[in-house]
């Protein structure tokens, strides 16, 4: 189980984030629900709690460094630690290449690859102090494989893809040495 352990969620509020946050909670966890949309982080962290959970909502923008940081700095005053993140925030604006407006090619990148990033660089010191954390980046197979009219989405989860496979080779490295 995760009695003890605090665990940090982003895309939270809904879907595959929600569960995710209310699984760790059953298996005793805290968690920071984090979503961009206030009321379903709000709800999310309210269900938890009124189950004997423990739970606090965090409606921060992953994109935004400063905010993810303050995000962080709050969960460590509250609860002194990290010990899991689940990068799970994202969004889709979905057209073909052709007709996709740049700034959203460049939105869903700053969500996706840019929130991921932060989050884990928010986190990353935290855990190498405790001498312990786990990171999951939710990607997907419009990233592996491409997927018509996702260039933005399928751009930023193959990123993601490369960001995990570094960071697993520094964590080993940094836990052992």
């Amino acid at each position: 189980g995760f009695t003890g352990q605090v665990a940090v969620v982003t895309g939270a509020g809904a879907g595959l984030g929600r569960s995710h946050a209310l699984a760790l909670a059953r298996d005793g966890a805290r968690v920071v629900v984090n979503d961009l949309r206030p009321d379903l982080a709000a709800a999310v962290a309210a269900e938890i709690n009124a189950t004997g959970g423990q739970a606090v909502a965090e409606p921060t923008d992953v994109a935004d460094r400063v905010a993810v940081a303050a995000m962080v700095a709050r969960v460590m005053q509250q609860w002194a630690r990290v010990d899991v993140l689940v990068c799970n925030a994202g969004l889709l604006r979905e057209k073909s290449f052709a007709r996709m407006d740049m700034a959203d090619f460049d939105r869903v990148v700053a969500v996706h690859l840019g929130g991921s990033a932060n989050c884990c660089h928010a986190v990353w010191e935290i855990m190498r102090a405790q001498g312990y954390g786990r990171i999951l980046l939710t990607t997907s197979t419009s990233g592996l494989f491409g997927n018509f009219g996702q260039a933005n989405y399928g751009a930023a989860k193959a990123a993601m893809l490369g960001l995990m496979n570094v960071l697993r080779i520094e964590g080993q490295s940094t836990a052992s040495g």
